[in-house]
């Protein structure tokens, strides 16, 4: 018998309807209702009346599959066999995290097609694949971050089934599973979370209206809800960890912080069931506060992606300096990220005109996710561009160079491994025209601030936007993509060969650099990285490199000598000593 329960504090009577008719629903203490329905059953659907409005689906819905706007479907969790008995992810600290957007990802665009293509993720040297985000929202594209039935699977993808089979054949390949999940704001179009109860409130504002009412009064159950929301996923689904989106966008005053409350019971989730869960958060703070420990005045989050670092690189690849790449462009910028975590960590910003930031003193760079690409910053241009529209293959091998033996957690974005040429645009599917114009003009007014021109902007709405920007996984095997391609997975194979390079040591980490000359040398242990950011031949004078051995180099032209090494132009080359070499092969981790 199913106990059907719903918080509707301010609704004077409330019914359910299902197989046909309306079935009153009995008020109980603090603005919960609830109804013995012996009838209800997996497949069954219903949906809510309000004060005689309705139907509305339930807020808690974990199946909509005509939909936002439709009934609810109820479903059983326990008819789904799993076959990862035993599964545990790796360390953090030892991971490689893949972006994916199911619905580019594969041609089919959903979670089936998605599985069609772990064999290779796998072959690459990946260990965690981290979906954007899957609840349900308006339309049949999009990118995610405006879903409203945040407990529901998004149908188009394959709904809840194909989600729990997506996350079992990623266990069974050796593969963890994050989501992305969004818990600052709602969408637009099929929220109805405000007609149930106080889940907003006016009090506190964020950049999509009126922010989720974490500290006001009757927050105990919206605060609840989305806590109940996140051990759904790692519990129901068998994922492994949660990436939560925008937390410098949560308004909360209380003495015990949503984020504090929710990564104590995803611990104690993770006691339960014996298995290893990770929480990552972005966050545009620069405070280390997110991954200290609660006995030290922080959150618990394990790590947070590091935007900086992002920054830093991209700024010194490409030259840009518009928008936010205002604050970097140095390779001082990317010296002082790569052995002190942040930038602004207490230093002054032009671009926000004012002190950001934080010292990063004591953490390891296992509690920071550093990328090249990731959805945001390829979606928020223009014309949608990854990093191989933006630079030669030369930089583009530097950028993967830097990035995977940085020494933070390294996260590749989907097709980044084979330079794809498909663009990843901002793209929606809202069915109302007027939400659609408005998503429209708010495109072309926030790209103003980059200085590009409003009328180039991609429609959102036109399902060209999505179709283009779904990965031409043909790219893969034609040259230079396959170059590539197997260029980062000989950096995946080395970052694993040699130890430092995983250690997440700050203070192993060893920059020298010339601003003018325009050269850099990452040093993390027995393993050198020497990069010419220069378009000419340079001679980096180092002593040394006759007794080291060359581990990959991005060019045939590089030649180390006695006291120095010779770089062609925007060329990469990583070393160590020969001694080490033949041993660190015998100590090798697949």
């Amino acid at each position: 018998m199913a106990d059907i329960r719903v918080w509707a504090p301010h609704a004077r009577t409330v019914a359910l309807s299902s197989k046909g008719r309306l079935y009153e629903m009995t008020r109980r203490e603090m603005g919960w209702w609830s109804l013995a329905a012996p009838w209800m059953a997996h497949g069954c659907d219903y949906a809510f009346h309000l004060d005689g409005q309705g139907p509305v689906p339930d807020p808690c819905s974990a199946w909509q599959p005509q939909g936002v706007h439709g009934p609810s479907r109820w479903l059983d969790h326990g008819k789904f066999v799993w076959n990862d008995g035993g599964w545990q992810q790796r360390p953090l600290g030892s991971a490689v995290i893949y972006e994916m957007h199911i619905g580019t990802f594969t041609p089919e665009g959903t979670f089936d097609g998605a599985i069609s293509q772990l064999d290779g993720l796998v072959d690459l040297g990946i260990t965690h694949i981290e979906l954007m985000p899957v609840a349900a929202f308006s339309g049949s594209r999009g990118w995610g971050y405006d879903g409203v039935a945040l407990y529901a699977p998004h149908q188009a993808y394959g709904g809840p089934d194909g989600l729990k089979r997506l996350a079992d054949a990623c266990h069974q390949r050796g593969l963890a599973i994050l989501l992305d999940v969004v818990y600052n704001h709602l969408g637009p179009s099929g929220n109805y979370l405000g007609r149930y109860g106080p889940y907003f409130t006016e009090r506190h504002t964020t950049p999509w209206g009126m922010a989720v009412n974490l500290d006001g009064a009757q927050s105990d159950p919206v605060r609840r809800f989305f806590i109940e929301n996140a051990l759904m996923w790692l519990r129901d689904y068998h994922i492994d960890g949660l990436r939560i989106d925008a937390i410098h966008a949560f308004a909360d005053m209380s003495a015990i912080h949503f984020l504090e409350q929710l990564a104590a019971e995803v611990r104690q989730l993770e006691a339960r069931l014996g298995r290893h869960l990770v929480l990552i958060a972005e966050s545009d703070l620069n405070d280390p506060r997110a991954v200290l420990p609660p006995q030290a005045g922080g959150y618990g989050i394990d790590a947070q992606w590091n935007e900086d670092f992002h920054h830093a690189l991209h700024a010194v690849l490409t030259g840009e300096r518009q928008g936010y790449y205002r604050d970097f462009g140095r390779l001082a910028d990317l010296a002082k990220v790569l052995t002190q975590g942040w930038v602004y960590d207490g230093a002054y910003s032009v671009y926000r005109r004012r002190t950001h930031g934080r010292p990063a003193i004591g953490l390891s760079g296992h509690r920071f996710v550093g990328c090249l690409q990731n959805h945001d910053q390829i979606g928020n241009r223009a014309q949608g561009e990854r990093t191989s529209r933006l630079m030669p293959l030369g930089r583009l091998k530097i950028g993967a160079a830097l990035l995977l033996t940085a020494p933070f957690v390294p996260m590749i974005f989907q097709g980044e491994e084979w330079g794809a040429m498909t663009p990843f645009l901002y793209f929606t599917n809202h069915e109302d025209p007027e939400l659609g114009e408005a998503v429209r003009h708010g495109r072309r007014k926030e790209f103003a601030a980059f200085g590009w021109d409003p009328g180039q902007i991609p429609d959102p709405q036109d399902e060209t936007s999505f179709l283009s920007s779904k990965l031409d996984w043909n790219e893969a095997v034609r040259s230079p993509h396959s170059d590539i391609l197997e260029w980062h997975r000989e950096l995946i194979r080395l970052r694993r060969r040699f130890s430092e390079l995983t250690d997440g040591r700050l203070d192993g980490t060893i920059v020298q650099f010339d601003e003018m000359a325009g050269w850099l040398v990452l040093s993390r242990g027995r393993v050198v990285v020497t990069c010419n950011l220069a378009d000419t031949l340079q001679n980096l004078p180092f002593s040394g490199f006759a007794e080291k051995m060359p581990l990959l180099l991005s060019d045939t032209g590089i030649i180390a000598q006695d006291d120095r090494i010779v770089l062609p132009g925007n060329t990469v080359a990583i070393w160590a000593d020969k001694e080490t070499c033949a041993l660190s092969r015998h100590n090798t981790i697949d």
